[in-house]
């Protein structure tokens, strides 16, 4: 039986990706002020990457690996720890609108905003 499936065919995605990601990190950088050479120093990642994986990153083109993300969320965090990773990847959460952010007020907001709309429905 001859197979089906090319032998260059890209396998299927194992894992359902954030689909705001690419958005939510152009809005940081764009919040923060920030060129692509600007938010690679304050990620801290001058010898980890380069401008051109910034770009990809915003554009959905490369998914960022789990280092970058949790850089990403150290740097929008008033406290510099990576509270706000779960943010990043779950598309139903925003980015807060003020960058850095207090993580305490962000959670509080969030739970207002979700018991309001349990009040609502």
């Amino acid at each position: 039986m001859a197979a089906t499936h090319s032998k260059h065919a890209r396998p299927a995605p194992k894992r359902k990706k954030p689909a705001r990601l690419a958005e939510k990190l152009l809005t940081i950088r764009q919040r923060l002020k920030l060129s692509q050479d600007g938010i690679i120093r304050r990620l801290g990642l001058e010898q980890e990457i380069e401008r051109d994986y910034i770009s990809k990153y915003e554009r959905g083109v490369l998914e960022p690996t789990l280092n970058v993300l949790l850089a990403y969320a150290r740097s929008i965090s008033t406290t510099g720890h990576g509270e706000f990773l779960e943010m990043l990847i779950d598309d139903s959460l925003d980015i807060p609108v003020i960058l850095p952010a207090d993580p305490i007020a962000y959670m509080r907001a969030i739970r207002v905003k979700s018991k309001r709309k349990k009040t609502q429905s």
